[in-house]
């Protein structure tokens, strides 16, 4: 939401010079930049507008020390802490709050919040209690969620099962874009045409009905099934395939808004054995 808008009227030429600090980003989130800057930063191509986004935000990332009911980041190596990726990181011990930088953008903050006199560095003691914080998370997430499979055994599942079996499973979905829309690296968006030459960029999603319509009244995803099934392709085989990266970040959002009450996580388990 904070780079990719729901709306953007691409055509203004205003610049974008605002300066923003995000407190609190979730690791899972951390994690669905660097996809964003894989396909957003590249070298044919950068976008102009993510670009100064991103240039003029700096991102503080907060470590994870309650488990909501459907994460399950650890299962695809992502750790519920930040580090790479943003900023600086946030950790807490009881009334102490300690930050470590990870990039000049975070150096630079730093400094200035040390020669002001604000904080102070930490000793061996405080950074043993955050690692074994860190740790007691991962042992949690880990034993939770231990019957699901990995990014790539995820991916190769999904790519050899039969369509017969997504019918069963899409057959409560109600095409809402619901887990698209609220996916952290979900990018799927319209081009629309407006009086004076204006375009504007509108977030889209997959699971829309006419997603992939073209002229003729051609759609290859007009069945419901097969749209439901294009857009776990899209998250665990075609985009790991394409950039290396995992386009699940196990936030468990999309779990949380689908109205259908379709749990992403108990899907996979079952699919696991009709393959």
């Amino acid at each position: 939401m904070f780079f990719l808008p729901v709306k953007l009227n691409v055509t203004l030429t205003e610049k974008i010079s605002t300066k923003t600090i995000i407190i609190g980003a979730p690791s899972c989130d951390v994690e669905g930049l660097k996809l964003l800057d894989l396909i957003y930063f590249n070298e044919k191509f950068v976008d102009q507008t993510y670009f100064l986004k991103r240039e003029n935000t700096l991102i503080i990332g907060t470590d994870c020390y309650e488990v909501q009911e459907h994460c399950h980041c650890t299962t695809y190596g992502i750790n519920p802490y930040s580090e790479k990726g943003c900023d600086i990181s946030l950790s807490s011990s009881i009334n102490n709050l300690y930050l470590s930088s990870w990039s000049k953008k975070g150096d630079l903050f730093i400094k200035e919040l040390i020669s002001s006199g604000q904080i102070e560095a930490i000793g061996n003691n405080e950074s043993e209690l955050i690692s074994e914080q860190r740790r007691r998370t991962i042992k949690y997430l880990d034993e939770k969620n231990k019957k699901l499979p990995g990014t790539v055994k995820t991916g190769e599942i999904i790519k050899e099962s039969y369509q017969e079996i997504w019918k069963k499973y899409s057959s409560k979905c109600v095409s809402c874009g619901a887990c698209s829309a609220i996916c952290p690296t979900c990018t799927c968006f319209l081009l629309i045409d407006r009086p004076g030459f204006e375009k504007v960029k509108q977030q889209d999603t997959c699971q829309y009905p006419a997603f992939e319509r073209i002229a003729g009244g051609e759609d290859p995803l007009k069945e419901l099934s097969i749209r439901f099934r294009n857009r776990y392709l899209c998250k665990y085989f075609w985009r790991y395939r394409r950039f290396n990266a995992i386009a699940c970040t196990g936030c468990g959002r999309c779990i949380e808004a689908c109205i259908a009450k379709i749990n992403k996580n108990e899907f996979i388990m079952e699919l696991m054995e009709f393959v």
